[in-house]
């Protein structure tokens, strides 16, 4: 079995009267290790498979199997197991809070698990080690999202979740922030899995997903990935 695994997953939401189907029937794998691109216009239903994922949310049918596990059939005191233990996240509002410093942001990791990196270093290794006594107010935008990176790898995920990353940046900023999730998978064999609504991203993969309307329109590998410094957009 694949590490990432969807059966017929299905997400609906009511609004009075009206059924919204976020997901329909969705279905597919992601490999242990691998970078993968989900793809879609706005409102195409990947934040949802996003926060399905990442257990912030459930869905209403099929299965979700992380690692071998179903995580549908999970309590919630077990999800926050799971989301504690498994999952890094990566926001395109960053979610820093306001009134710590960079490395007391994430300091927070070791709250959250019992063996995890040492915040200056993984500062150091986003580029930030000479702003681990920032406040996120004293940081530009591109800085806040890679202390949101460096809180998030700092736990050592399984799986690395990231919602428009590069949403809030940039161009070239947002070149270096990819450049970061690509090597993190790359060097710790994390699986990293990126939502984006921004097509020119997808050599960059290893697995692409489409989306469409809340249903998979197509998904495929690319044999020759292409590194970020060669993508323009």
């Amino acid at each position: 079995m694949a590490y990432v695994e969807l059966q017929d997953v299905s997400k609906f939401y009511k609004m009075g009267e009206t059924v919204i189907k976020a997901n329909d029937k969705m279905n597919f794998t992601i490999e242990k290790g691998e970078f993968c691109i989900i793809v879609g216009a706005s409102g195409a239903g990947k934040s949802t498979v996003l926060n399905i994922l990442g257990g912030m949310d459930t869905n209403d049918e099929g299965k979700v199997f992380i690692d071998g596990k179903n995580i549908s059939g999970l309590s919630q005191r077990e999800l926050t197991t799971y989301r504690r233990n498994d999952v890094g996240f990566v926001f395109q509002n960053y979610n820093l809070i306001p009134n710590l410093t960079a490395r007391e942001n994430v300091e927070l990791a070791s709250q959250i698990v019992k063996e995890a990196k040492d915040p200056v270093k993984v500062l150091e290794d986003v580029g930030l080690k000479d702003r681990v006594d920032n406040f996120p107010a004293q940081l530009s935008g591109g800085e806040q999202q890679r202390v949101a990176i460096a809180r998030a790898i700092a736990k050592e995920p399984k799986l690395l979740l990231c919602d428009e990353p590069t949403g809030a940046l940039d161009y070239k900023t947002g070149k270096r922030v990819l450049k970061i999730l690509e090597r993190t998978c790359e060097e710790t064999g994390t699986t990293v899995i990126v939502i984006t609504h921004n097509q020119a991203l997808t050599p960059m993969a290893d697995r692409v997903i489409e989306i469409s309307d809340g249903r998979v329109s197509d998904t495929y590998l690319n044999e020759e990935k292409v590194s970020i410094d060669q993508i323009e957009w």
